[in-house]
């Protein structure tokens, strides 16, 4: 038995401990936000927090994880209320959506340890992730917004 934290809530998984981790998410604990991409760690889809840091979980075993704090596209918020999550409607980024929760979580990660990220900052950070839709302008955009709204409620 491996026991793993998931968005605040402790799992206790009868599992191979070199299974990866976004197949114990998505096959064992059903959160199926977190994507499938291409199994590699090139294009980002997975992407999840492990202890606050981006991770790519189609490459990460569970073993890596135990004792750490994951978090997924559904531990971001769980009403949709986060800046990232505003900003990313409010500006119609989305077009088929399959990368975005891997994008919002290199996003959250990026804004947790910069406030005020510049357009170079931003290009760097999502480096990893890639959306065959071509949002990326969108996305830069939305970066920033999210960035403002957490600006804002910081001085509220």
């Amino acid at each position: 038995m491996l026991t793993i934290n998931v968005n605040g809530a402790r799992h206790e998984l009868d599992a191979d401990p070199r299974m990866p981790l976004l197949w114990a998410l998505r096959d064992l604990l059903k959160l199926y936000g977190t994507k499938y991409g291409c199994g590699k760690a090139l294009c980002g889809a997975c992407i999840v927090h492990l202890d606050g840091r981006p991770i790519h979980s189609c490459v990460t075993p569970l073993s890596a994880v135990t004792g750490g704090r994951v978090t997924t596209i559904e531990g971001l918020s769980a009403d949709g209320t986060h800046a990232l999550q505003q900003a990313w409607l409010e500006l119609d980024v989305v077009q088929c959506g399959y990368c975005h929760s891997g994008q919002l979580m290199s996003a959250a990660a990026l804004l947790a340890r910069n406030a005020a990220p510049n357009d170079a900052d931003i290009d760097a950070a999502m480096s990893g992730n890639i959306c065959r839709c071509g949002t990326y302008p969108r996305i830069r955009s939305a970066i920033h917004r999210a960035a403002a709204l957490l600006r804002g409620r910081a001085r509220a």
